[in-house]
């Protein structure tokens, strides 16, 4: 029974904002709560999309963790529109001084100069051609990229210089900028990977409801293969006991489609992103809901989350080793990670640079 506004607004993935951490108050917008309840609709929480100009003057954010397998990230939103329950990113927007929750979907921060800055950075003296990672963080191709069309540019910007850059995408607008992508492709400097998190498109509408349902990603993979361009699929997050049964379903439709590498991760609950996924499996799986604590703790040595470098992407013990032979012989069986090959810093050159490089 809807009452109150108590399941989600349409298109949102978090039904509540949970406290910041870094804030001694806390305004609750919960239109779930009792004393929104008499309020005609008009009054109560707004959860429309809104967007502010990110005034930042760089933009390329330096990764040290030694698990992460690139050392530059590039971000060209703050928050993502996408809502997805269960996104690591959430908390980052508790820095902003908002919420994990709605707020992270509804507000989103707009690097408006990112290509300017991209140029500028790219084109330093000190900089070195290395492999950058394009939205390690929220995603470049959320519903925001149809109208900013920033990721489009910072790959224009990379195109131009033949630098490499890597992408990771649930969304399908990616298969729009195919032309930059193929002269990318032409210097060896790009790869595009697919997030995947199951292939139910009712699933996925609740879990992820601004992304591209499931069988909008595989046509781009097939679109984004067929075009030339290195494909590969992340089966990202694998939840225990909800969609990690549909791990080799996922690969061996991705690679189908196209894709030649694969990876995956184990859901990650840091601080309130737990909040809102719990609150999302009560609003949405409440009869799954014990089942996937139970093997969350089991492989998080008891914890919803264990924050160690050598953990965090796979958990460990049974279900852990459990997930990984089954992700190596789905990908021994369907030719995913047979090769993968890096990409080339070779051709780079860089903005306004001496003529002679270019011989």
């Amino acid at each position: 029974m809807n009452t109150c506004g108590a399941t989600p607004p349409i298109g949102r993935g978090a039904n509540i904002n949970p406290p910041n951490r870094f804030e001694s108050q806390h305004l609750s917008l919960d239109p779930a709560d009792a004393e929104w309840c008499d309020c005609p609709p008009e009054e109560r929480p707004n959860p429309r999309t809104q967007f502010f100009f990110d005034a930042s003057e760089s933009l390329l954010t330096r990764n040290q963790s030694p698990d992460v397998g690139f050392e530059y990230g590039l971000n060209p939103y703050r928050g993502c529109e996408h809502g997805c329950a269960y996104c690591f990113a959430r908390p980052f927007h508790e820095y902003l001084g908002w919420s994990s929750g709605l707020d992270f979907e509804t507000k989103i921060l707009v690097k408006l100069r990112a290509p300017e800055l991209l140029r500028r950075e790219l084109g330093a003296p000190r900089w070195q051609p290395q492999l950058i990672a394009m939205s390690g963080v929220t995603d470049c191709y959320q519903p925001a990229e149809r109208h900013f069309r920033l990721s489009r540019h910072c790959l224009e910007v990379c195109a131009e210089l033949r630098h490499p850059i890597s992408i990771i995408t649930k969304n399908a607008l990616v298969t729009r900028d195919l032309d930059v992508l193929r002269e990318l492709a032409r210097w060896h400097c790009v790869r595009v990977n697919f997030s995947v998190t199951t292939l139910d498109s009712t699933l996925a509408g609740k879990l992820e409801p601004r992304a591209s349902r499931p069988p909008a990603r595989l046509n781009a993979i097939r679109e984004l293969s067929a075009a030339g361009i290195p494909v590969g699929v992340m089966v990202a997050p694998t939840i225990p006991g909800l969609t990690d049964h549909e791990l080799p379903g996922i690969l061996a439709a991705a690679a189908a489609a196209g894709a030649r590498q694969a990876g995956y991760i184990v859901l990650r609950l840091p601080y309130s992103v737990k909040d809102v996924f719990l609150r999302w499996l009560d609003d949405h799986e409440p009869d799954k809901k014990a089942r996937v604590v139970e093997r969350l703790r089991a492989l998080r040595g008891g914890s919803l989350y264990d924050s160690d470098w050598a953990q965090r992407w796979s958990g460990q013990g049974i279900w852990a080793e459990h997930l990984r032979r089954v992700f190596e012989i789905a990908c021994r069986r369907h030719g995913l990670n047979d090769e993968s090959p890096a990409l080339s810093t070779e051709h780079f050159r860089r903005p306004g640079g001496n003529q002679l490089e270019l011989f």
